[in-house]
Order: structure tokens, then sequence, then C-alpha cells
């Protein structure tokens, strides 16, 4: 089990989902997204609780990266064919509809795990998190 120290809620929001998976998958890792609303309670949680220490947690900090799209945002987002979208358009393409989602990708945008749907339960979210990862680094090393 990782530790939850009380970072901070922000995560880096996704900018080019093909060099961020690419750069994710040199680091070993996959590229963890976390698909997210602004008025999402839970979607606070999970980022605050799990992903940014996860993100600064010495057991993964060189292998994974974790990003951030908002479905409620237009910020411009470059999808893993490089073409321009949105954060809102490629949520919706991707068809996300409940959050928050964590989702776990490799260097073409292939899903390498099952994503992880809603807050779940507490005591286990953790564990949710460490098997997906682990799942996502063995479909790495076996491409």
């Amino acid at each position: 089990m990782l530790p939850a120290p009380g970072f901070g809620a922000e995560l880096p929001p996704a900018v080019d989902l093909r060099n961020e998976a690419k750069q994710a998958f040199r680091q070993g890792g996959p590229l963890i997204i976390l698909f997210s609303r602004d008025d999402c309670k839970y979607c606070a949680t999970v980022k605050r609780d799990y992903l940014k220490p996860l993100a600064s947690h010495p057991r993964y900090r060189t292998w994974v990266l974790v990003r951030q799209i908002n479905q409620d945002s237009s910020a411009a987002l470059i999808d893993f064919r490089g073409e321009a979208t949105t954060h809102g358009g490629f949520a919706d393409r991707e068809k996300i509809k409940l959050f928050p989602v964590v989702a776990f990708y490799g260097p073409e945008g292939k899903r390498l795990a099952a994503p992880i749907v809603g807050a779940r339960l507490p005591d286990f979210y953790q564990s949710y998190l460490d098997d997906a990862i682990e799942q996502s680094i063995a479909a790495l090393r076996g491409r």
C-alpha cells in the first residue's frame, strides 16, 4: 500500500497523448489518465488521495506518467493518432460517461488494463490501482 499524504488535488493536464504515451513507455510504464469533471467530488478525492501520491511515490514515479483529461473542458489536446481534439471531445470518443475513470494506455493508445470506474471502496482503491499498473507493465513487457 502506498501512503496517502496530503497533496493538492491538481494533476498535469494531458496535452499531447501520443508523446505522453511514448514518454511513459520509455520509462517502462503506462500513461495513466484520470478522466474527470470539475463538479465531481469523487474525482477530487481520487486525485488527492491516490494519483498525486502515486506520481511522486518512489516505487512508481520513474515508471508511470499521470495526466488528467476534463470531460467538461474545451482545452486543446492532441490524441494518440496525432490529431487535434479537445479534452471533452476525447472523453466523449472514449465513451466516458461516469466519473472518475482512471485508464491505462500504451504507446499507441491501446488500453493495457481495465479502467477503474468510479471511486469504489476506499479501503481497496489502492489495490485496484496497484493491480492495474502491474497488469499494464506486464502488457508493455509482452509487446
